[in-house]
């Protein structure tokens, strides 16, 4: 009980949905910096998802042996979570990133991201409607409204423009991973009544990874370190610790807080994304006075939404 009364403390949710977020934040430019050490292009679709596959696939045994050592104990699925492991597998990891990765390599980075911004409504319609999880408010979308004009402020920043063109196995694709996204996060907060969200996300990244190394292979992907042995494994490494420590803290905040309070936090994605990239990639040009009116425009979000109902 008194685990529970702390992770529902929001000074709590907000400080480890912050860590979250920058680990996802830093995902984006490491796995640039992955292809270039992996030489894996921009087109090559199957190596990504392979690439995908190798990362999730460590990242669900990290999960479950640093879960391990700190509960001090060996962490193992029931008999009984073995259906629910394969659907949070098929669902999180290969439908989403599946659907992910194909969907942006048919469209530009701007749309892809302001598009994933969509995936906090989807969420909490999703927790609400299909799930009767908690329900829809003025104030949770208002909160969500300005976040998301945040996520596309801080996308048109460094002079990016957007059309209204769309495709399906593009911008399509990358709504439906958000869909997929929403689904899973409803489903973990489901799951995790009866079972460790720390062994349900490392149990379905080991599944779903090695579905999508399954699939990336046989579509003819092919990996290799084509640079330092040390610096490709290593970032390798990195990528997997990201899902494994984010995943498994999101699905505990999950299991103890609304849908709607945790997944709002998602909106400084994006804003962590810019700044990471500036910082590793050397983007600094979507860094100005845009970049901080969204991150204004998102932290007011975050608060309406976590300040209660109207």
């Amino acid at each position: 009980m008194e685990k529970e009364v702390i992770l529902q403390k929001k000074w709590v949710v907000c400080l480890l949905a912050m860590v979250c977020c920058g680990l996802w934040g830093s995902a984006h430019p490491c796995i640039k910096i992955g292809y270039k050490l992996f030489a894996i292009g921009a087109e090559e679709t199957a190596a990504q998802i392979l690439f995908a596959g190798c990362r999730f696939f460590l990242a669900g045994a990290l999960a479950l042996v640093l879960g391990s050592i700190l509960s001090r104990k060996i962490l193992l699925p029931k008999r009984s979570s073995g259906i629910k492991i394969l659907q949070l597998a098929m669902v999180q990891t290969v439908i989403q990133y599946l659907f992910f990765y194909i969907g942006l390599a048919h469209t530009t980075g701007v749309k892809s991201a302001i598009i994933n911004g969509v995936n906090v409504f989807v969420s909490i319609f999703v927790a609400s409607i299909i799930f009767r999880q908690e329900k829809i408010t003025r104030r949770k979308m208002i909160g969500c409204i300005l976040g998301f004009i945040g996520v596309v402020l801080v996308n048109l920043a460094g002079g990016s423009s957007i059309d209204f063109h769309m495709q399906l196995n593009g911008e399509g694709f990358l709504l439906l991973a958000t869909v997929a996204y929403a689904v899973s996060s409803a489903m973990l907060k489901s799951f995790s009544k009866e079972e460790s969200p720390v062994v349900l996300s490392g149990c379905q990244f080991m599944v779903g990874g090695l579905i999508m190394m399954i699939c990336g292979f046989v579509m003819g992907g092919r990996i290799a370190p084509a640079a330092s042995m040390s610096a490709s494994v290593g970032i390798l490494i990195y990528l997997a610790f990201i899902s494994a420590v984010a995943y498994s803290l999101w699905g505990i905040l999950l299991k103890y807080n609304p849908v709607s309070t945790v997944t709002v936090f998602g909106f400084m994605n994006p804003v962590f994304g810019v700044v990471l990239s500036a910082i590793l990639l050397g983007e600094t040009d979507a860094l100005g006075t845009a970049s901080i009116a969204a991150l204004l425009l998102i932290c007011a979000g975050i608060y309406i939404v976590n300040k209660g109902d109207a």
